[in-house]
């Protein structure tokens, strides 16, 4: 099959493209036929070797994939169309197949094309699993919501907006319109305008952002506020105050999830992001837009 792998960390560079053998399904796992796979930032830091993962190169990055079942364990059969999150450190994504457990994938939204499933697939689980489950966002509740012009923060202001929330969010201004329509009510310039001043007491964070921008955000919750950051590494961040909760998101894959993710897509709770393609060859070129985080929307590699 064709993919493209690492044969040790760096940076773009290091990315190739190329043949490497045909995966081989175990017990309880399905064979894939990748038509198209996303990119995401945990992509390239892990290309960049910053989470300190043991892999075994040549390694095929990628975290999420849309495409066709080739062989099946049992719940899917042969032609049905799929989408799934791989479970860390085993990724797969960037390549023409891929070998997964088949309780970790989906039916793909009937309605939406191989290219777009991709994008909403990571990018909505860690939305779902952050709003709904970490910070149990209600009704009525305001959420200060940082990088909404990215997969992740797009998906969770439309996700808010569907759950009664008030959403506010910072964004480039030339995203502002966008992250609008998405369904953020106030939208603050991250370039020109510090958020602290101009949020206060809100019910939550949701951050994507990292840095002192996930610090600073614990200034703007009410007391009994919480923050969720996807951000900050493997544990929730550091706070000095006692009077809110600092949570880190355990985006665990499985089938149910991956189901409402393409339920709210399918319903219209959620709209499509936007979505700039790249065939799977040019797969440096698009972490070098990624990786410089002014992307709108999602990165997607088509495979097929």
């Amino acid at each position: 099959m064709k993919a493209a792998y690492i044969r040790r960390f760096g940076g773009p560079e290091v990315l190739e493209y190329g043949e490497l053998p045909d995966p081989t399904p175990k017990s309880g796992e399905v064979l894939v036929e990748i038509h198209a796979a996303s990119v995401n930032a945990a992509d390239w830091k892990m290309r960049g070797g910053q989470y300190g993962a043991a892999v075994a190169f040549p390694h095929v990055p990628g975290r999420d994939f849309s495409g066709v079942i080739v062989s099946s364990a049992g719940f899917f059969k042969p032609g049905d169309a799929v989408f799934g999150v791989c479970e860390v450190p085993r990724e797969g994504g960037y390549a023409e197949k891929i070998a997964i457990r088949e309780a970790i994938v989906a039916h793909k939204p009937q309605r939406l094309s191989h290219v777009q499933t991709a994008a909403i697939a990571l990018a909505g689980l860690t939305a779902v699993v952050s709003l709904e489950e970490t910070l149990q966002l209600k009704r009525g509740e305001t959420i200060l919501i940082q990088g909404g012009a990215g997969g992740v923060g797009g998906f969770a202001i439309a996700l808010a907006r569907h759950l009664g929330a008030r959403v506010i969010t910072t964004a480039s201004a030339s995203n502002h319109d966008y992250v609008r329509k998405l369904g953020a009510d106030e939208v603050i310039d991250y370039r020109t305008q510090d958020f602290t001043k101009l949020v206060k007491d809100v019910d939550a964070v949701f951050d994507t952002v990292g840095g002192d921008v996930t610090s600073r955000s614990f200034d703007v919750l009410k007391p009994g506020g919480r923050l969720a950051s996807v951000a900050v590494g493997g544990a929730a961040p550091a706070t000095t105050r006692t009077d809110v909760k600092s949570l880190r998101p355990k985006v665990d894959r499985d089938r149910r999830r991956l189901d409402r993710v393409a339920e709210l897509v399918a319903k219209g709770a959620v709209p499509l992001p936007d979505i700039v393609e790249y065939p799977l060859a040019k797969v440096a070129e698009a972490h070098r837009v990624s990786e410089a985080r002014h992307l709108r929307g999602k990165l997607v590699l088509r495979a097929r």
